[in-house]
């Protein structure tokens, strides 16, 4: 079952095609309907939607749950493979989904404090920071289907595990030992980029990312924001694209648990933006999850026989990050690890 692909591409490809049309309709709905007027995203409307996209991801979980289920008991291919369960299969596909997805949601903390320095650098006001946010999914959607078709292509060769595995462990001892280094889109080459090749505007005009002033087409501080932010979850992704894939093998479990967790970070983000401060102990709990899934990639997995139990991953997982976030609220940050 482990080198067997249970979702291969050929077979596969319109349901990528249709979970990225239930994506788009999604978010059409949310921004055309329900955020169609700028305004202010508060607390309690956070919370909603937070809800709302938990419940979403859970329902497209749910779906892969049952589809996989219906489709292993007629796939004579995978029926074929000695000792193989199709119901026993489709479980450990939902759990895998939901363990990249509890993944990749603990990862997206740090983009929330990367989102909070840029619109506050940029001056984006409150009422504009949730269309912002909304073209930046739009951008990660196609980032993040580039990752995953790099990825399932390196790891079609098995050494790539063991280079993933590395990575995904240095990363995170890095995380755990490494200062804290503050943002600073000031001195940021992209910035500087971006200022000799398109003429901008220090001016706000309303929620728009291009404006005209004397005739000439200008970007406004909303396109600096927006380019920022699609290049942060750019560099974000070569953690969290690579981790997930140390859960599963399978790209279709990736690329769906990784696009629902995104598709709550908006909402994720007007939810704790103003608290963030307070788990300042969670990258030791993202760093050590990370130190996990790279030695499940590189060794764990092999030394379970090629597959480490799935419901031990997503208990390990969830057990770190509930440390970490316990102990944010239970122990004060040191006053001179206070921002100010």
């Amino acid at each position: 079952m482990e080198t067997v692909a249970l979702f291969p591409f050929a077979e596969t490809w319109w349901v990528y095609g249709v979970f990225v049309l239930f994506v788009l309709g999604m978010l059409a709905l949310d921004l055309g309907v329900f955020h169609r007027k700028a305004h202010a995203v508060g607390f309690r409307e956070a919370a909603a939607w937070s809800v709302v996209w938990v419940f979403v991801a859970m329902c497209v979980g749910a779906v892969l749950w049952l589809w996989s289920s219906a489709r292993f008991a007629v796939d004579e291919r995978l029926l074929a493979v000695p000792g193989f369960l199709p119901d026993a299969a489709a479980r450990q596909v939902f759990l895998e989904y939901l363990t990249g997805y509890v993944v990749e949601k603990a990862l997206s903390v740090d983009n929330i404090f990367v989102f909070v320095v840029l619109f506050n650098f940029f001056g984006v006001p409150a009422a504009y920071q949730h269309r912002v946010l909304y073209w930046g999914i739009l951008g990660a959607l196609v980032f993040r289907a580039i990752f995953i078709a790099l990825g399932a292509l390196l790891l079609q060769f098995h050494w790539v595990m063991y280079v993933f595995g590395a990575f995904l462990v240095v990363t995170g001892i890095k995380i755990i030992f490494g200062p804290d280094k503050p943002v600073d889109p000031a001195d940021n080459v992209v910035l500087k980029a971006l200022k000799r090749w398109i003429p901008l505007t220090h001016d706000l005009h309303g929620p728009h990312l291009f404006a005209r002033e004397n005739g000439r087409l200008l970007g406004t501080p909303l396109l600096l924001a927006l380019v920022f932010i699609e290049v942060s979850d750019v560099v974000f992704a070569i953690d969290s694209v690579p981790a997930i894939f140390a859960i599963t093998r399978e790209p279709l479990i990736v690329f769906t648990s990784n696009i629902c967790a995104i598709l709550g970070l908006r909402a994720l983000f007007f939810l704790l933006a103003g608290a963030v401060g307070k788990f300042h102990l969670l990258k030791y709990g993202l760093g050590l999850v990370l130190v996990f899934v790279g030695l499940k990639m590189a060794w764990l997995n092999e030394a379970f026989g090629g597959k480490f139990p799935i419901a031990w991953s997503l208990g390990i997982i969830a057990a770190l990050l509930a440390a970490s976030i316990g102990l944010s609220l239970a122990i004060p940050p040191r006053e001179d690890a206070k921002p100010g």
